[in-house]
């Protein structure tokens, strides 16, 4: 399938190499901090385990080539990875259901490092109306429309409990949330032009144990 343009003249990349692109950022910015100058795709693919091809073709999208023989400059390639991502750029968003995985993301400093910068919360507790949940401000969802004029807010992080995720996901829509980031087991469905990512917890669990299980059960019968 041939790469398109994105809006903004960037080619629109197959979900598999933009899910691997955050990984080779990781690993050259532990290069950077050790003040490695060179990597090559041989080397990344080795700690990483993915193949080399794979590397040098994930990274050609990007128009980023490595020196025969050399390999990538560290820092050229740390400082393209992280703006090509997104990360330097800072994107506004609120929070729906400020309950333990809610509060856990409000509270995870890694998330604004990324460029993500939760700017509110919102939850129908009563005990937790305009509270500030580590210095982020928490309203009850009937504000939402209201409070969103002033957040410049264009991502929706749900966490609220499945049986809410749709509903809330179409409050978030219709106040003008282009984005939604989904912690649900529910499978969210929105108008098109509206972004959904979706990270579900269990659904990694259930692999997990799956494949655990099938690890026991072969040692049992081994």
């Amino acid at each position: 399938m041939p790469i398109q343009s994105a809006p903004n003249n960037r080619p629109l990349l197959p979900e598999p190499t933009l899910r691997r692109l955050p990984w080779y950022l990781a690993y050259v910015s532990m290069l950077k901090v050790q003040n490695v100058e060179y990597v090559s795709s041989t080397t990344i693919s080795r700690k990483l385990n993915v193949d080399s091809s794979q590397i040098a073709k994930d990274l050609s999208f990007l128009n980023i080539k490595g020196k025969t023989r050399i390999g990538y400059d560290v820092a050229t390639l740390e400082r393209s990875l992280r703006d090509f991502l997104g990360f330097k750029t800072e994107h506004n968003a609120v929070i729906m259901g400020v309950g333990s995985l809610g509060s856990a993301l409000i509270a995870d400093s890694g998330l604004h490092r990324y460029g993500l910068n939760i700017v509110a919360g919102f939850d129908i507790n009563p005990e937790l109306g305009n509270v500030s949940s580590s210095g982020i401000p928490v309203y009850h969802p009937s504000e939402l429309q209201e409070r969103l004029m002033g957040l410049n807010a264009e991502i929706g992080i749900i966490t609220v409990p499945a049986e809410s995720a749709q509903d809330v996901a179409d409050q978030l829509v219709h106040a003008g949330i282009r984005a939604l980031w989904n912690f649900t087991p529910y499978r969210i469905r929105t108008e098109e032009g509206v972004v959904i990512a979706n990270t579900s917890i269990y659904a990694h669990l259930a692999v997990m144990y799956n494949r655990l299980g099938m690890m026991n059960h072969n040692n049992d019968n081994g």
